[in-house]
């Protein structure tokens, strides 16, 4: 089983990395949380999931052991897999999952792509007495962008992918929505465009 592969960078995209270890190129799938980590760096320790089924062998990795941690509780949970737990930890930060989890806030869960009301609840269930949350002196605040629908998520992909800082990006787009939620994604990308 491989735990980490430490090694330079060849290859970064918000979805995916490849890390170049001893003349091999490792690919894996990455979630935007490792990407903005990562993301400006020429190499990186990449924590390592490997997926491996009938016909096929897949390579998840995470910039820290702390998200690898949570991305194993969620894929542990009946009907989240490894694509659905990346599309989780992309939309948020493993702190501000641990703080949705704790307080039981399904809303917020049924705010990501393919997360329907069953299986948020189904998430929360499984993981609230796994997953030890501690504020540590501050509260996690829950991103607005969290209630912003999937045209909002996916100006804000977009955004990350054309450099933009995520944070960044989400505060603009919550703020469009928040303003005008019935925009297109073109329109969106063009307003925040403008104000960042």
């Amino acid at each position: 089983m491989i735990d980490y592969i430490k090694g330079e960078i060849t290859e970064l995209t918000p979805a995916s990395i490849i890390l170049e270890r001893n003349g091999i190129g490792y690919f894996a799938n990455i979630s935007l949380n490792t990407y903005t980590a990562l993301n400006g760096q020429k190499s990186a320790k990449l924590y390592i999931y490997e997926s491996i089924r009938e016909d096929a062998y897949v390579l998840f990795g995470f910039a820290d052991k702390h998200e690898r941690e949570i991305f194993l509780h969620l894929i542990s949970v009946s009907g989240v897999g490894p694509s659905t737990g990346r599309m989780i930890l992309s939309s948020l930060t493993s702190k501000e999952l641990e703080a949705v989890i704790a307080s039981e806030n399904a809303t917020v869960l049924q705010s990501v792509k393919g997360i329907g009301a069953k299986t948020a609840q189904r998430i929360i269930i499984d993981l609230k007495d796994k997953i030890k949350y501690t504020e540590e002196g501050s509260t996690v605040k829950i991103p607005a962008t969290m209630f912003v629908s999937g045209v909002g998520q996916e100006a804000i992909s977009a955004l990350v992918i054309l450099g933009f800082s995520k944070q960044a990006s989400e505060k603009a787009v919550a703020k469009i929505v928040k303003d005008s939620p019935s925009l297109s994604l073109e329109v969106i990308i063009k307003e925040a465009l403008k104000r960042m």
